[in-house]
């Protein structure tokens, strides 16, 4: 489940937790905030759980995984596969307290979170494919607000994508070499050299998406605006990160990344209860 690592779950959150402001034009409510936070937390557990049995014939040959619980057989595969069966119904649970649209695009979160650990054998980009996955938060939060799903909020979605996609490749670059040899697909070995200007595109595109958007709801203030070159100045510091290329700096980036999701919340949240 991996909670003793919030830095996974916290790349779901802060996406999620803006949509919800910008859906409801500031505070959301507490009954929606713990839905979505504890639906978070819960739906990330339960993905770990199916990544990690989707991948134990791969993750043995890497040292990074090697011991994780299904790979060094801990864990039998059937008790996980129920482990994660729980979790995602418990998140389902937190579901059916808000409304039927809900209710009915969470069966869409669910489909793109058990597609992805399987896209990475086929998708020369499965970083794209865990985007919609890590991004489905978004219309999640406008159909549990607005009890529809408007078209902001899929462009919003496509905006997130672009994040994850940054973030989730100085990931890949953490096992390039062994994803190679196993023959695994992923963005870092599809980018080849371009790999490090298209984490930077992704990420300049992503923050110029956000402000664009965000501008159709929102009247941006001082507090917005320092979100946003907060998380500009993270994005530049991780391009210090990974420019050479090395397996701690391309990881430390990828941990860290949090920090530029929540600084753009933080931003918005504040920003809309100043303005409010």
């Amino acid at each position: 489940m991996r909670w003793d690592r919030p830095a996974g779950w916290l790349l779901l959150l802060w996406p999620t937790l803006s949509a919800l402001w910008l859906a409801a034009g500031g505070f959301p409510g507490w009954h929606l905030l713990l839905v979505f936070v504890l639906g978070t937390i819960l739906m990330r557990a339960a993905g770990c759980c199916v990544n990690d049995v989707a991948d134990r014939d791969f993750d043995r040959h890497v040292k990074r995984t090697a011991q994780r619980p299904v790979t060094s057989g801990a864990l039998p595969v059937a008790a996980a596969l129920r482990l994660g069966a729980l979790l995602a119904l418990l998140a389902f649970a937190l579901v059916l307290s808000t409304n039927w649209v809900a209710v009915a695009w969470s069966f869409g979160a669910l489909a793109s979170a058990l597609v992805y650990p399987f896209s990475k054998r086929f998708f020369a980009m499965p970083q794209a494919v865990l985007g919609v996955a890590f991004s489905f938060g978004i219309p999640m939060a406008y159909a549990a607000v607005q009890q529809r799903v408007p078209p902001l909020a899929w462009a919003l979605l496509a905006t997130n994508l672009l994040w994850v996609v940054a973030y989730d490749t100085e990931y890949a670059m953490v096992d390039r070499d062994d994803d190679l040899n196993l023959g695994i697909r992923t963005s870092a070995l599809t980018l080849g050299r371009w790999d490090v200007a298209t984490v930077m595109a992704c990420y300049a595109a992503f923050l110029l998406g956000w402000w664009a958007l965000v501008r159709h709801v929102h009247v941006p203030g001082v507090l917005f605006y320092a979100g946003l070159a907060a998380a500009a100045a993270q994005a530049l510091w991780h391009y210090r990160l990974i420019r050479s290329r090395s397996r701690e700096g391309c990881f430390k980036a990828f941990r860290l990344n949090h920090w530029l999701g929540c600084a753009l919340f933080v931003g918005l949240a504040l920003d809309s209860a100043l303005s409010g």
